[in-house]
């Protein structure tokens, strides 16, 4: 990926000293249809909640794509407690997908108990305000959307939104695990994380490219397994090949499921949040239903997994969005693995490969899988665990996605 070279750390330190005026409003037509188009201001106290008004771009108008999503997965009380908080900076690191020429941030306090006050915010030094103002005060459940910041953003490229918050006690809404390198900065030193803190999108004003493809998915999506700062999860790669003609935006959690709460809330329920409320969304694509399989409590019955998958489908049908899907992956070897869950996965393959689960289908498992052994990874995938792939393997999987599949044709929820 020759573009990958980022300089998050000397951006990361670099103190925001440029001013400019932020609300800035953005002729344009609205070219995609369905809730996907923006965002709005919420709180909603009930963090596992689904029930949305539909959400509209923030003091503008014109072609707004999410360049980067994270999901918001769960609150903790924040490890960076020494100190005066009130001197406290997070520079959160992101991988663009496309670029703009302007960005908007939404800022999520999901899993917080008591209101959010950011007092400062930036994107790549340039000063970020809420209706107008610098600081903002994010409800406990809720999430708000900045003014449009006036700001190159360049597509493939890292970039840093810094939050200074001085009520950052908890619970803190995070994205662990994120295989980037983040950072926290207090008048002691500046500290190293891969947490994404209370940042859960970035949109660009982008005129040019065709929408977003919103992915949602667990942690073969989130990426476990790849190098850290490499940006080699598969969505990332799949970013690379469309070239800035469509945004990617990855919603995937480590240890999701759609069926019950586990790592993050159930897909089921995060499917509005995540999904159909991403900016500009056009293409859903749905890698899910593994951890269903093997983790505890293990699904036993297929249909309930495919069922849930269809499900999925139909509430994206009736936002006008194209579905793909990828089967599930093997993974012989890892400590959850049983023969009988092995056939519970073959046959929630062989419901998505006779059609009517997805519009379209991704053989993650065909590709993935050793040809000797079909129930394992093949070898020079795997990461080492036998359920997560390497740099290698996610290459592959991100190469496998068919562009004519994303880019054409329409839902076909007649046949659903």
């Amino acid at each position: 990926m020759p573009r990958r070279q980022g300089y998050a750390l000397l951006i990361a330190l670099v103190a925001g000293t440029a001013a400019l005026a932020a609300g800035v409003a953005f002729a344009g037509p609205l070219l995609f249809s369905g809730s996907g188009t923006g965002r709005k201001q919420t709180a909603a106290p009930d963090p596992r909640s689904v029930a949305r008004t539909p959400a509209a771009p923030a003091h503008s108008t014109g072609l707004w794509l999410s360049t980067w999503t994270a999901a918001p997965t769960t609150g903790v009380i924040d490890t960076h407690h020494g100190g005066d908080p009130a001197r406290r900076t997070i520079r959160n690191v992101v991988h663009t997908s496309i670029g703009g020429d302007a960005a908007r941030i939404t800022l999520s306090n999901l899993f917080g108990t008591r209101p959010l006050v950011i007092d400062h915010a930036t994107v790549n030094t340039r000063p970020v305000t809420f209706r107008g103002a610098s600081a903002v005060t994010v409800a406990a459940g809720g999430r708000v959307v900045s003014d449009p910041v006036v700001v190159p953003v360049a597509a493939d490229a890292d970039l840093v939104v810094a939050l200074r918050t001085p009520t950052a006690e908890g619970p803190v809404t995070i994205h662990p695990g994120t295989h980037q390198t983040s950072y926290v900065e207090d008048e002691r030193g500046t500290w190293r994380t891969t947490d994404w803190r209370y940042l859960t999108a970035v949109d660009v004003h982008n005129e040019t490219a065709a929408g977003t493809i919103a992915v949602i998915g667990d942690s073969l999506t989130a990426g476990t397994g790849s190098t850290l700062d490499a940006n080699s999860r598969w969505p990332d790669v799949l970013a690379d090949r469309l070239h800035d003609r469509y945004a990617v935006a990855n919603a995937g959690i480590a240890g999701n499921r759609i069926l019950r709460d586990g790592s993050g809330v159930r897909a089921s329920a995060r499917f509005d949040r995540d999904v159909l409320d991403v900016a500009g969304v056009r293409t859903v694509v749905i890698a899910l239903g593994i951890n269903d399989v093997q983790q505890s409590p293990q699904e036993t019955d297929p249909r309930r997994v495919a069922d849930a998958l269809r499900s999925l489908t139909r509430r994206a049908h009736a936002h006008g969005l194209r579905v793909v899907g990828a089967t599930l992956m093997p993974y012989e070897g890892f400590r959850t693995w049983t023969p009988a869950q092995n056939t519970v996965r073959e046959q929630v393959n062989d419901l998505i490969r006779a059609g009517g689960v997805f519009d379209s289908v991704i053989d993650f498992d065909k590709t993935a899988r050793d040809p000797y052994r079909p129930s394992r990874l093949l070898p020079s995938y795997d990461s080492g665990d036998h359920l997560h792939l390497n740099d290698t393997g996610y290459r592959q999987l991100g190469s496998l996605v068919d562009l004519a599949a994303l880019r054409h044709g329409q839902p076909v929820s007649d046949q659903l």
